[in-house]
């Protein structure tokens, strides 16, 4: 049984696909020049790697797909220096697939899990930066209180406070955590 050749129909990309990409992307990056400058990558990078599709989906949901990777892709060049790093990085360095990986060709058993975790646990370790900052007290209830669950009654009992003082001192942790985490994640 031989497999017929699925070819693509790039001329009538852009009057096809142009506006929903443009939406699905200016929606998911709140820029208009940013998400046209995605969505032109991605119809550059489909016409680059058109020989390597399979018609296992629609057109349409082939070029979402690699613009979905696109706005990972800007996502971790801005957000973390690790990202940066990886966006970069050249996974194939022999002549016909040279270049960075793209949404069809990364490994099947890859997933996003992978990207979640790293996410989390730079998020983690960020916090945890933010926590041990706090006063000692204050980093002291508010893991017993948030992380370790306690209730309220065993921390007063434990630290000999009020539960007034208890919940001015999670405000105030929260607070400082807060700002903590803007200065540090959210704005980097």
């Amino acid at each position: 049984m031989t497999q017929e050749k699925v070819t693509l129909n790039t001329d009538k990309w852009i009057d096809n696909y142009a506006d929903y990409m443009f939406n699905y992307a200016v929606v998911r990056v709140n820029d208009s020049d940013l998400a046209k400058d995605l969505v032109q990558d991605t119809f550059f990078a489909g016409l680059k790697s058109a020989k390597n599709f399979q018609g296992r989906s629609t057109e349409r949901t082939w070029l979402v797909s690699i613009l979905k990777r696109k706005i990972i892709d800007h996502y971790r060049r801005i957000n973390s220096n690790k990202g940066k790093a990886e966006v970069r990085m050249n996974f194939y360095n022999d002549g016909e697939n040279e270049g960075n990986w793209i949404e069809e060709r990364v490994p099947q058993s890859w997933d996003n899990a992978s990207e979640k975790k790293i996410e989390t646990e730079e998020l983690r370790s960020q916090i945890e930066v933010c926590i041990d900052n706090l006063p000692e007290k204050y980093a002291m209830v508010f893991r017993m209180k948030t992380i370790q669950e306690f209730e309220t009654e065993e921390i007063c009992k434990e630290l000999d406070i009020t539960a007034s003082n208890l919940w001015v001192i999670i405000h105030r942790a929260r607070t400082q955590l807060r700002k903590c985490m803007e200065d540090n994640w959210f704005n980097n």
